[in-house]
C-alpha cells in the first residue's frame, strides 16, 4: 500500500475476509441456485433469501454501512480512504455489498440524503436505508436523449401550488426492480429557460406513487441482474410535495457532483476486487491445464498477460487510493481529477484482466458456469455507469489544458527542453 492503514481498518479487513470464507464464497452456488429457481418460476424479483439471512449476521460483526463518512446516524462510517481496501474485497463477489448495506445504487443514495437532504427526509427515508430494511433507485438516464450530457435530460419537473409534477421516461434505473425498493431520486428540468446548468433539480419519489410505472428490466449482455435490476420507468403525472425537492431548484448538478464521486470511486474500488480475482482464476486455470505437451503457465505468452495483469491492478490500486485520500482531505470537488482517472483507469484494467482470464478458460470462460461471464458483463457497464470514459477523459484533458493557460506556460525549446 502506498499508505499505512489504521488499526481500524486493518482489523475491519481480517473480519470481512473471514466472513466471506465463513458465509460468502460458500455459498455463492447457493445463490445462483435460488436466483434460477426464481428464474423458472417466472419471477426473479424477490429478495434474496440468502441475502436477507446473512445481513443480521455482517451486522452482528460489526460490517454495516462502513461506506458512509462523516454521519451521526451511522457513526461506523469510515473514510474514502479505510473504506477502500474494504470495498476491493466485496467486488470479489457481485451480491456480496448488499449483505453490508453497501451496495449500490443505495450507497450513493444514502449519502446523498445525508448531504443534501432535510431531517424530514433523513427520518422517512434514511433511516430504513441504514438499516437495510429499504432499498432505492436513482434515475438519471433516460432513453430518448445523449445522457453522458445531463444537460440534455428531458424529463420535466413541474411547480404545481405545493407541489411538483413529474413527466418523463428513464431507464436503466438500477434497483428499481427490487421488491424493497420504496424510493427514487429522480433527475429533471424544473426551468428549462434557465442558464444550462441550473435547469436540473432533484427530488425524492416514492417508489408507490400514482403514476409510477416500471415498465420493464433491461439486460446487460443477456444478464438480467435480478433481483434489483435495471429498469425502464415511465412518471407520468407523478405528484410530490415541493417538500421532496433536494437543496433547491436548479441545484440538481451540484446534487448529482456531491452523489457521483463518491458513487463512482466505490465503483472502481469493487473493480479491483474482481480484477484480483479474475487474475487468480487465471494462474490456477493455467496451471492446472496441459497443452500442446506442457501446462498452460509454462507458455511466455501468459507470462506476459500474468505480469501485466498484477502491475495494472496496482497502478490502479494506487490511482484510487490517492482519489481516496484526496477526497477525504480536500473535498469531492478538489479531487475531480483524481476521481476522473480512477473511473477511467479502474474499469478498463478490470476488463482487459477479466477478459485475459476468460482466454485462459477457453469456452468455460464463456458460460455461465464460470464467474467470469459474470464479471465481464458487470466491469464493461462500470465503463459507462456514472459516466462514459470519453467523458471523463474530456474532463482530465481540459484539466491539463487549463494548467498551460496563457501566462502559465513555461517557455521551452523546440526540442522540449526549458529554455
Amino acid at each position: 500500500m502506498l499508505w499505512e492503514q489504521e488499526l481500524r481498518t486493518v482489523e475491519l479487513l481480517d473480519r470481512l475476509k473471514a466472513f466471506f470464507d465463513a458465509h460468502v464464497y460458500p455459498n455463492e452456488v447457493r445463490y445462483e441456485e435460488e436466483l434460477n429457481a426464481l428464474r423458472a418460476s417466472g419471477n426473479p424479483w424477490q429478495a434474496s433469501r440468502l441475502v436477507e439471512e446473512l445481513k443480521p449476521m455482517a451486522r452482528q460483526a460489526g460490517l454495516w454501512n462502513l461506506f458512509l463518512p462523516h454521519s451521526e446516524r451511522a457513526p461506523q462510517g469510515l473514510s474514502n480512504f479505510a473504506y477502500a481496501p474494504l470495498c476491493e474485497i466485496m467486488g470479489r463477489v457481485t451480491w456480496s455489498a448488499e449483505v453490508f448495506n453497501c451496495s449500490a445504487p443505495d450507497t450513493g443514495n444514502m449519502e446523498t440524503i445525508e448531504r443534501y437532504g432535510t431531517e424530514e427526509h433523513k427520518d422517512r427515508w434514511l433511516e430504513p436505508l441504514l438499516r437495510g430494511e429499504t432499498r432505492s433507485a436513482f434515475l438519471m438516464t433516460e432513453p430518448a436523449v445523449a445522457s453522458s450530457d445531463a444537460t440534455n435530460i428531458q424529463c420535466s419537473i413541474r411547480r404545481d401550488g405545493n407541489h411538483y409534477v413529474i413527466n418523463g421516461r428513464k431507464w436503466f434505473s438500477t434497483g428499481a426492480g427490487h421488491p424493497h425498493c420504496k424510493l427514487f431520486i429522480v433527475m429533471g428540468k424544473t426551468d428549462p429557460d434557465a442558464p444550462r446548468h441550473a435547469q436540473q433539480s432533484m427530488v425524492l419519489v416514492p417508489r408507490d406513487a400514482p403514476g409510477v410505472t416500471v415498465v420493464r428490466p433491461l439486460t446487460v449482455f443477456g444478464y438480467d441482474d435480478a433481483p434489483h435490476g435495471h429498469m425502464e420507468v415511465l412518471l407520468k403525472d407523478v405528484r410530490v410535495p415541493m417538500e421532496n425537492l433536494l437543496l433547491g431548484e436548479g441545484r440538481g448538478f451540484e446534487v448529482a457532483q456531491g452523489r457521483l464521486g463518491p458513487g463512482r470511486i466505490h465503483h472502481c474500488m469493487r473493480s479491483i476486487g474482481a480484477a484480483e480475482r479474475a487474475l487468480e482464476m487465471m494462474c490456477d486455470r493455467l496451471q492446472s491445464r496441459t497443452a500442446f505437451g506442457g501446462p498452460l503457465s509454462a507458455q511466455s505468452v501468459w507470462h506476459e498477460r500474468i505480469a501485466e495483469s498484477r502491475c495494472m491492478i496496482d497502478q490502479a490500486r494506487l490511482l484510487t487510493f490517492n482519489a481516496a485520500r484526496k477526497m477525504d482531505v480536500a473535498g469531492n470537488k478538489a479531487a475531480r481529477a483524481e476521481i476522473a482517472m480512477i473511473k477511467v483507469v479502474a474499469p478498463n484494467m478490470s476488463c482487459k484482466i477479466v477478459d485475459w482470464a476468460i482466454q485462459a478458460y477457453g469456452a468455460a470462460g464463456l458460460s455461465a458456469d464460470s464467474w467470469l461471464s459474470e464479471a465481464y458483463a458487470h466491469q464493461r457497464t462500470v465503463r459507462i455507469v456514472d459516466g462514459p470514459d470519453e467523458v471523463h477523459r474530456s474532463a482530465i484533458a481540459k484539466m491539463e489544458l487549463g494548467k498551460r493557460s496563457a501566462g502559465k506556460a513555461v517557455p521551452t525549446s523546440p526540442t522540449g527542453a526549458k529554455a
